[in-house]
């Protein structure tokens, strides 16, 4: 790692609220595995993130069992939910800067990689893997829940960005004993920068096609869009809906 390099993530670790001993292992929970690919480097972040995402679930659902007692496990499930979700992590990435210190390819750079919320989510989860390699879980709890307590808040109090796609499928097993169907109903573009266009379907009407820049994201989109479109229509199925957000 050169001087530079170093120099940028002292700085980042300062906004990020957490010194690592080994820079070097912070450096790597931010290389994407484009840029590995592209300079036939194995190292990237997906083995950070894979242990990072076991770790976040554990802390956060410690935290939910701990200050949520009260609540019914079904409860505490939406929540924890909620705090993990790929939303709520690249909007956290975003907030800490995680963006502008991302290793990535150039074909993914110049695709808006350093926007998507899946390399985003990663690379958080990738960090909280790395803190807990680099110091333990008492550092990557103490990191973790200053992270999501306030998101847990924004929850409770009801002001979070929904996740459409459980709400429609606890809507559609609820009142109609199936679940959401989304189909792949067109994509375009080259695999570095492919969008996908996604239709969801439930009880016989579809809705959609929304786009995004993975399934993931475009079910997401199309998710929503069912949902407003269901709320717009009135009736006892908006009214189930609100019961459930």
């Amino acid at each position: 790692m050169d001087r530079p390099r170093r120099e940028l993530l002292t700085v980042f670790q300062k906004k990020l609220g957490a010194r690592f001993k080994s820079v070097e292992l912070l450096n790597l929970a931010l290389t994407h595995r484009s840029l590995s690919s592209e300079s036939n480097q194995p190292p990237n972040n997906e083995k950070l993130e894979f242990l990072g995402d076991a770790v976040l679930g554990v802390i956060v659902a410690s935290l939910l069992f701990s200050s949520l007692g009260d609540k019914a496990e079904g409860d505490l499930a939406r929540i924890k939910s909620f705090v993990v979700s790929e939303d709520t992590l690249s909007e956290l990435s975003l907030a800490l800067g995680v963006d502008a210190v991302l290793n990535m390819g150039k074909g993914e750079e110049m695709s808006g990689g350093r926007g998507k919320r899946a390399i985003l989510a990663d690379a958080m989860e990738a960090i909280i893997g790395a803190l807990y390699v680099d110091q333990g879980i008492r550092k990557a709890e103490s990191f973790v829940r200053r992270l999501v307590m306030p998101e847990i808040d924004k929850v409770l109090a009801n002001r979070h960005r929904k996740d459409y796609k459980t709400i429609l499928q606890d809507f559609a097993q609820k009142y109609y004993r199936t679940y959401p169907a989304y189909a792949i109903v067109g994509r375009e573009g080259p695999d570095h920068d492919r969008t996908f266009h996604i239709t969801c379907r439930i009880a016989g009407k579809e809705y959609g096609p929304a786009s995004g820049h993975s399934k993931k994201e475009a079910e997401r989109e199309a998710a929503g869009m069912a949902y407003e479109s269901i709320l717009r229509g009135g009736g006892a199925d908006a009214d189930r809906l609100v019961q459930l957000r």
